[in-house]
């Protein structure tokens, strides 16, 4: 674990004002945790507040909402920044999961008010309303074309909805428990989810069939996802002849973070055991990188990454606070995690500091969506926050 900067949650508020002030620590493993402070001195002549940092931190860049701070003596540099938007009416308690349109035009999110809705992404008035689950919805994430929803719920359905308007399409039933992800093939005509009840599935969406079960872990399947794999790894070949209805299944490997501190790789179209690999802890989300490298997070705060065609051991092991990993998401030439207490950071391999995604006040912070350099994340605190990454 290296060293991880950590700020006052509503410290562009704080410093607002003049003579402001908001802590700042920097926690190194095996140290003492330094503390110290921001001070607000006044205003520059271009507006930008003029800030001053304790003993042992260093300012660096400044805008309205950001502020670059360092801790030479362990070599760590954060940017800080605040939420460009808050959207804290479209539900009534925590957002559990959110998506974004493919164009920006659209948000979906679920909560545990019982309710799924979309609405606009730039002002976050509410569209539509989704109803039809019983019990709370899990998951939602758009298909690739902006104007079709797929959520899993507790009711262990898999439903379409229409985004223009509201109706429910298709209902797939066959899950034996709460489905707790989902992700899409292609373009859409297939559809995968994983389920409380240790299997993941492949679904026709014209037929509204279960075209098989593609793993029975006997524990249940926190999240998956599918991606094209690397040439060199040998995905297995099919049993059977696959169905005529199977479309964009070949090439492709699905990923599950399994509860038991597994994480399996499955030939999509081959159904067959690419690899198995063992964590620390059970596994909450993975995402792939590229057709290599993908990665995986766990409940005791460890974001593994791994390369697809040698999963013996990863290549490393991020870790910034021992909390549960709840989200990852690919973001540019890096990725953004977020976390049960409220962390959520994004990474970027030609960046020598960490974008910190603040506000949440040690609130989990469910789930992250993008949309250009715009990033999205839904809280259990109730609001979702639009963060802006233009100097990225």
């Amino acid at each position: 674990m290296a060293a991880a900067l950590r700020i006052q949650s509503d410290w562009s508020r704080a410093l607002r004002r003049d003579e402001g002030e908001a802590w700042l620590s920097c926690r190194s493993p095996g140290k003492p945790t330094l503390y110290g402070s921001l001070t607000r001195r006044g205003l520059s002549t271009e507006g930008v507040p003029d800030i001053a940092a304790s003993e042992g931190f260093v300012v660096g860049e400044i805008t309205k909402k950001s502020i670059l701070v360092s801790c030479p003596h362990e070599n760590v540099s954060t940017k800080f920044l605040a939420p460009f938007t808050t959207f804290s009416r479209i539900h009534q308690k925590s957002v559990t999961c959110l998506d974004i349109s493919s164009g920006g035009g659209l948000g979906v999110s679920t909560s545990t008010d019982g309710t799924m809705k979309i609405w606009q992404a730039a002002n976050g008035e509410i569209r539509r309303l989704l109803e039809g689950h019983v019990y709370d919805v899990n998951c939602c994430r758009f298909f690739p074309s902006g104007l079709v929803v797929l959520s899993g719920g507790m009711d262990a359905q898999l439903k379409i909805w229409s985004v223009e308007d509201a109706s429910c399409a298709v209902t797939f039933q066959g899950h034996r428990g709460g489905i707790l992800d989902t992700a899409i093939v292609d373009r859409g005509r297939n559809v995968l989810s994983c389920s409380r009840d240790g299997t993941a599935r492949l679904w026709d969406c014209g037929k509204s069939a279960c075209l098989g079960v593609l793993a029975d872990c006997g524990s249940p399947v926190n999240g998956i996802a599918v991606g094209t794999a690397d040439n060199s790894v040998n995905l297995g070949a099919p049993e059977k002849t696959p169905s005529e209805r199977e479309i964009g299944t070949e090439g492709k490997i699905l990923l599950l973070a399994r509860e038991d501190k597994k994480l399996q790789g499955v030939g999509l179209q081959s159904r067959q055991p690419v690899f198995l690999f063992v964590g620390s802890d059970a596994f909450n989300c993975c995402t792939f990188l590229s057709s290599t490298y993908f990665l995986a997070g766990t409940q005791d705060g460890n974001i593994y990454q791994l390369d697809v065609r040698n999963t013996n051991a990863p290549i490393q092991v991020i870790q910034r606070s021992g909390a549960p990993v709840l989200s990852l998401l690919p973001y540019r030439d890096g990725f953004v995690a977020s976390q049960g207490d409220g962390t959520c950071f994004i990474i970027q391999q030609d960046l020598d500091y960490v974008i910190d995604l603040t506000e949440a006040d040690c609130d989990p912070v469910y789930k992250v969506a993008s949309w250009e350099k715009q990033i999205y994340t839904c809280c259990r605190d109730g609001v979702v926050r639009r963060y802006q990454l233009s100097d990225l």
